[in-house]
């Protein structure tokens, strides 16, 4: 199960509906085991596609030695899709490399309006399992 605050899920959705109709990506780190998803880090779409994102290796090399040297790991590791649902593609499943990270898909397609559908999944040696998403107040 996945626990973050109102204030991330929504920094999320800003930055899916930012960056559309491109998709958005990032990391929200928190403190090392902790599970605890607490600094919001948004990151280049490298791809710069409606259907498709990768992490810039620079920019990525440089947010997870920021992690390193704050005693922090990549508790969720986010992007959007523009015009499915929240679901993981087999692109996702195939880049999906930090076990313990919680994969959170955005998905801002037309048919939601100015709604945004948030889901969770874990994503371990290539099997999809959707976790439950709790809430909490900011």
């Amino acid at each position: 199960m996945l626990t973050i605050s109102q204030e991330l899920v929504d920094k999320m959705i800003a930055h899916a509906r930012a960056d559309h109709p491109d998709e958005a990506c990032g990391v929200i780190a928190g403190p090392v085991g902790s599970d605890t998803p607490v600094r919001f880090i948004p990151m280049e779409n490298a791809e710069r596609s409606p259907t498709f994102y990768r992490f810039d290796s620079m920019e990525q090399f440089r947010v997870w030695r920021e992690m390193d040297d704050r005693d922090e790991e990549p508790v969720v590791i986010y992007h959007s899709h523009t015009s499915t649902e929240a679901y993981p593609s087999r692109t996702d499943v195939a880049y999906a490399s930090e076990p313990n990270a919680h994969y959170v898909l955005v998905s801002t397609r037309e048919e939601l309006g100015e709604e945004a559908e948030v889901r969770s999944y874990r994503i371990v040696d290539g099997v999809i399992t959707e976790e439950e998403v709790t809430v909490l107040p900011s």
